[in-house]
């Protein structure tokens, strides 16, 4: 599977208001997220580490005990078990890569 239209995967909602598209690879997870404005994701944490990437609109995202407003072109690094919780500030897109693979993502 080297060549994949993201369009073409069928959208999964994790949480209210959190639509994701998911490329699984043998070590990683790559997340295309459309993220509607005011849903929120509680706070959490899991073994994978992750990057956070705005393409549009805006992402309030808390890692710790720190809080940003992610705009388009930024991005953030969450290490592995640190909690951290996201809210759309708009609707937004969001691309997330997670190491090891998420299996709790597949199918």
């Amino acid at each position: 599977m080297a060549f994949i239209r993201i369009g073409d995967i069928t959208p999964k909602e994790i949480v209210a208001g959190f639509k994701g598209r998911f490329i699984h690879s043998a070590n990683m997870t790559i997340a295309y997220w459309d993220i509607s404005e005011g849903a929120s994701i509680p706070v959490h944490h899991h073994v994978h580490e992750m990057v956070v990437n705005v393409i549009e609109g805006k992402l309030e995202l808390t890692i710790g005990a720190e809080t940003r407003v992610l705009e388009a072109g930024m991005a953030a690094v969450i290490p592995s078990n640190v909690p951290h919780t996201a809210t759309g500030k708009t609707n937004c897109r969001v691309i997330e890569v997670f190491y090891p693979i998420r299996t709790d993502y597949n199918s």
